[in-house]
This record gives C-alpha cells, structure tokens and sequence, in this order.
C-alpha cells in the first residue's frame, strides 16, 4: 500500500517548511504556499503511526472543489492544484482561531453537554436538548490554533478581542464568512442526501490586507455529515445516526482504550483495517463530492508530486 506520510521536498525558491497534523506547507519565494497533503491521519489530535491509502488526495480534491464552490461568498487563498495531493495558494498569515460552526448538538458540544455545561465558547445553549438534535440556529464556538502535539482549545467570541487574538474589525468578518459559507455547504449537502452537522474554516490574510479561507473546506477532517434519509426517526428512536466523518476511526479507537490521553498508546492497526478506513474515504468523497473517485497513480507518489509541483513553478515566471 503506497502511502505518502512525510515529505522532505526542496523546491526552486523554497524559503521554509511547515509540517501540520495532516498537510505539509511549502513557502515559495515569501509568494507562493504549496500545500501537499499527506496521507496521514490525525484523531484526538494524536497521529495514527501509519498511513492510510489515497487520503491526502481525497481531503485536497474535496478542499479545492468546494473552494471553487464557494468563491462567489469568500474569496479563498487557492490558486492552482498541479498535482492530486497538492494545492498552490497565496502567501497568507493565518489567524490563530478556527472557526468551528455547528447546526446541530453533536461531538464535543454533546460531550460537554452531557458533563451538564451549558455555556460553549460563550454561548448559551437550550436546556432539554439530546445528541444530534438541530441547533434553533448554528452556533459559532470558536476554538485556538494549537501547535502539533497539543489540543485545541474552546475559547469564546469576548476572549478572542480580550485577548487580541484578532481584532474586532476582522472577527466581524471571520464570523460573516463562516455563517456564509456553512450555509452553502449545508445546501450543497441536502442536495446530496447528506446533513452538514458541524465544521470549521480557517482564515488568513493576505499581504494586501485581504482575508480569505484557507486550509481545507467541508472534508470529513474539518467536518461531520449525517445521512438525512431517516434522520428524524433516528432521533425520534433515541438511535446513533448514520454519519460520514472520521468519528468511526475515533469509535474504533476509543472501543481500543484510546482518546489521546496522557500513558495511552495508539492501538495496533492492521493493514486489513487500514484498508477499510481507505474504503470508507474513498465512500465519503463519493457521497459529498457526488461523482466517482479517481485514484491517482500512486506507484512513486513523491516523485509525481515533486515532478508536477517544479513543473507548475517554472511555468510561473
């Protein structure tokens, strides 16, 4: 199974290199940012020690797609994708905020929930609520940008200008813009059968002063999908929903005594069940994307990306 989970590319004008949970991020000039996602995979923030087949190319295909789907409501970073697993962009300053938006009472805001919070990131929740049912309205609960190995942290709207984080001029925008586009992504999912529950986006600001999304957009990383068919009786029912994100992999983990805590160690993963998790990847792009998955070649992965990335930069000039 051919996997890419490191690179360690040195690219025409290469100023640095930033490696995330997930993608690894190219500076080109002090102008360009490639961005290659790897085929690794995070949960609870904690990367599982092998790699999972056509994943990078999965999250960089759905993430550049719905750019383009979006880019009428928020102007986004990218400008070109020269290679299946690979995304150009702007130079950007990335806020340290990620905006996560939620429809629906599901995840960590049911978890905090049921420990009987009912304040998230400063906003107030209904009283009388059960997991997965609809929010009266999506709620913004914005969390901070934490650095690999650490976790993201819950932090309200008042905190973020208390702090400086961003300014309130640019929050203003932040929240319009994430309102804006889980509005589309969630039209996009009903018209493929699907519910958008909860997602995030991340911004940065370009050198003119511009903000713009950047990162990933809607894949089953930054997001939670249900499928609607039988949505209200599964409720109705007290029964789990049928969900598309990587919350299976989290199940599967936590049934293995694993959530990321302190003395745990990641289960052992068989090729077998890292198999499956590349099936169910490749069932999540087909089912939000609504068109079939097309694998790239994957016989000598670093060299095709390496090949089309110098290619795609000598024709810039």
């Amino acid at each position: 199974m051919n996997t890419i989970t490191d690179t360690n590319f040195n690219f025409p004008g290469q100023k640095s290199l930033y490696k995330g949970k997930v993608r690894e991020v190219y500076n080109i000039n002090d102008n360009l940012l490639v961005m290659v996602a790897t085929d690794r995979l995070s949960a609870f923030d904690v990367v599982m020690p092998k790699g999972i087949p056509y994943k990078g190319q999965i999250l960089n295909q759905i993430a550049t797609k719905f750019m383009a789907q979006t880019q009428d409501l928020v102007p986004n970073w990218l400008i070109a994708t020269p290679d299946p697993n690979v995304a150009v962009g702007h130079l950007c300053e990335p806020y340290k905020v990620e905006m996560v938006i939620r429809g629906y009472m599901s995840g960590h805001a049911a978890r905090e929930y049921k420990a009987g919070k009912r304040v998230l990131c400063g906003v107030q929740l209904p009283e009388g609520m059960k997991e997965n049912d609809k929010f009266p309205e999506p709620i913004i609960t914005p969390a901070t940008k934490a650095e690999m190995g650490d976790h993201d942290e819950d932090i309200s709207r008042e905190e973020i200008l208390k702090r400086g984080i961003v300014s309130e001029a640019d929050y203003l925008v932040l929240e319009d813009y994430t309102r804006k586009l889980f509005q589309r992504g969630s039209e996009i999912a009903e018209s493929r059968g699907l519910i958008l529950v909860d997602t995030k986006y991340e911004f940065g600001k370009t050198k003119d002063g511009k903000i713009v999304l950047i990162d990933e957009i809607h894949t089953p990383d930054s997001s939670r999908y249900f499928y609607a068919h039988g949505y209200q009786d599964r409720q109705g029912n007290g029964e789990l929903q049928k969900q598309l994100s990587k919350e299976f992999v989290r199940q599967w983990l936590i049934s293995n005594g694993f959530q990321g805590l302190e003395g745990q160690t990641v289960p052992e993963m068989s090729d077998a069940y890292i198999e499956t998790v590349s099936d169910r990847y490749i069932e999540l792009y087909e089912k939000i994307m609504g068109e079939p998955f097309v694998k790239a070649d994957v016989n000598n992965i670093q060299e095709r990306i390496k090949t089309n990335v110098e290619r795609f930069l000598s024709e810039q000039h």
